[in-house]
């Protein structure tokens, strides 16, 4: 039982992770997992997505499931 991480942009140069899986644990939440990348707290304004879909560090994660990570956006 796993879970798909993906790091994009300057998330997946500083944590040094494309992709990667990690093991799916009961109760685990998308923010248990950018623990298990990183031991720095996420960035602030961190964008989240589960299965595709928009998400919070809160939110609970199901076996299988792929989690994504993008850095905060900037623009004017």
């Amino acid at each position: 039982m796993s879970v798909r991480i993906k790091c994009f942009a300057s998330l997946r140069q500083r944590l040094g992770i494309g992709q990667t899986e990690l093991a799916h644990r009961r109760g685990m939440t998308i923010g248990d997992a950018w623990r298990a990348l990183s031991e720095e707290p996420p960035p602030e304004n961190l964008l989240c997505a589960r299965n595709l879909e928009y998400a919070d560090l809160q939110q609970a994660v199901e076996d299988g499931d792929e989690i994504a990570f993008f850095p905060p956006v900037t623009g004017g």
